[in-house]
């Protein structure tokens, strides 16, 4: 029962019984009866008043009461005249004045923070309570290269890769680093937050292969310099004294004027080797800033397959081409990517070796190059090193190729992956957009 019904039906009762008592003394006691009847009419007028002075409070309770579980803040009350319902009601409009403060100021930071999620260039993961992936950032799902999509609900340690098994033994305490088919490097660390007063886990994966590249070619680049300019020196002062000792040739016995032209021809031909081997270090390091133009991608890539037609026609490799239609323009520096896809093309066709195929495609939505052979799969350990300055798996290689092909590709912007396929060739992707 209400306390609302409980006081009318007290009112009723002492009404009535001064009712009765009205009606016992109406004949005998005419003056006592009027008196009563005078007192009956005051309690019921005081009795109004005191049952809407009473109930208001109640109504006003219930109206808040209701806004606050709508979580409607902007609900206030207007001062009625009474103390009391005037303290009530500045007390409830005072909350709910700061409540609407509160929640304002709690709905902007976590709009600021979205945001900043949002637009950071570091990848971002938040965990469910259960460690499964409940919001992912653009920059995650351009690191990870999967949508958003397919990785909503997953646990980080069932991602494809090298990405699942790093995640999945992600510490707090020791940060993990993340390599991708030798190229991209990656920095993934977690830690935690409070979310509803329990601890969840977010983590943040953070893009290294620009500042790598850049401290590693500070590292090498004086060095060469320096091994340029001194070998170079040398050896242009070593050949010419070289080239003067054929004039004493004429001066020996007959039948040692061979051996002996022989030997300065072999020392100034190895000089003239080492200059180039150091010449093509120092062009490394030497790459100029790419002049970009509008360019048609598939005239450079039939101006590659006529440079190496000869060489896979004698190695009995089958060059296959399948091109978007029409042709494919796109803003680069022409002689830059022709050096780059006469490299990428030449590896491709010594990783055959002999009798193979060549498949070189390309796709306009999105605008792309894929370079693909059919010749011995790459291990593992040895696509982690591929674009490693001075690493190859060739006896006489110097380890540049693959490198300037990296710098290249970078300099314009241009994503790529050297990695096998499903059905078992290895194809060198280049992403143009």
């Amino acid at each position: 029962m209400s306390l609302r019904t409980k006081f009318v039906l007290f009112v009723v009762l002492i009404h009535a019984v001064l009712i009765v008592l009205a009606g016992q003394v109406m004949r005998t006691n005419a003056p006592l009866f009027v008196g009563l009847e005078v007192l009956l009419a005051v309690s019921i007028l005081l009795t109004v008043q005191l049952y809407k002075g009473f109930v208001r409070p109640f109504h006003l309770i219930a109206a808040g009461t209701e806004a606050i579980r709508a979580k409607d803040f902007s609900m206030k009350f207007v001062p009625v005249g009474q103390r009391e319902m005037d303290q009530l009601i500045d007390v409830y409009n005072h909350m709910i004045e700061e409540l609407r403060k509160e929640r304002v100021t709690q709905h902007e930071k976590s709009y600021l923070l979205e945001s900043l999620i949002q637009a950071s260039p570091a990848g971002v993961l938040l965990l469910t309570f259960d460690g499964r992936i409940e919001g992912v950032n653009p920059a995650a799902e351009r690191m990870l290269n999967l949508p958003a999509a397919q990785l909503l609900g997953q646990e980080p340690a069932y991602l494809p890769g090298d990405w699942g098994s790093t995640l999945a033994n992600l510490s707090e305490q020791a940060p993990q680093v993340v390599q991708l088919s030798g190229i991209q490097t990656y920095r993934a660390h977690c830690s935690r937050f409070i979310d509803r007063g329990f601890s969840r886990r977010f983590i943040v994966l953070e893009e290294l292969t620009q500042d790598l590249i850049r401290q590693e070619k500070q590292a090498y680049e004086k060095l060469i310099r320096m091994m340029s300019h001194e070998i170079n020196n040398s050896i242009g002062a070593i050949n010419s004294i070289l080239q003067s000792f054929h004039h004493y040739a004429p001066q020996l016995r007959p039948d040692d004027q061979p051996d002996f032209t022989e030997a300065l021809d072999v020392s100034i031909s190895r000089n003239t080797h080492l200059a180039n081997f150091i010449a093509n270090f120092a062009n490394l390091v030497r790459l100029p800033l790419p002049q970009c133009h509008p360019t048609d991608v598939h005239e450079l890539l039939r101006t590659t397959e006529r440079l190496l037609h000869v060489q896979a026609g004698r190695r009995r490799i089958h060059w296959h081409t399948d091109f978007a239609p029409g042709p494919l323009v796109v803003r680069l520096d022409a002689q830059q990517l022709e050096q780059a896809l006469l490299n990428i093309c030449k590896n491709a066709l010594e990783a055959i070796g002999e009798e193979g195929n060549l498949w070189v495609r390309t796709s306009r939505e999105p605008a792309c190059i894929s370079i693909e052979n059919d010749g011995p799969g790459i291990p593992p350990e040895v696509q982690r090193r591929l674009f490693t300055p001075f690493f190859s798996t060739k006896r006489d290689g110097q380890g540049i190729g693959l490198t300037l092909v990296r710098d290249i590709l970078l300099a314009h912007g241009f994503s790529f992956e050297l990695a096998p396929t499903p059905h078992g060739t290895t194809a060198f992707t280049i992403r143009l957009a």
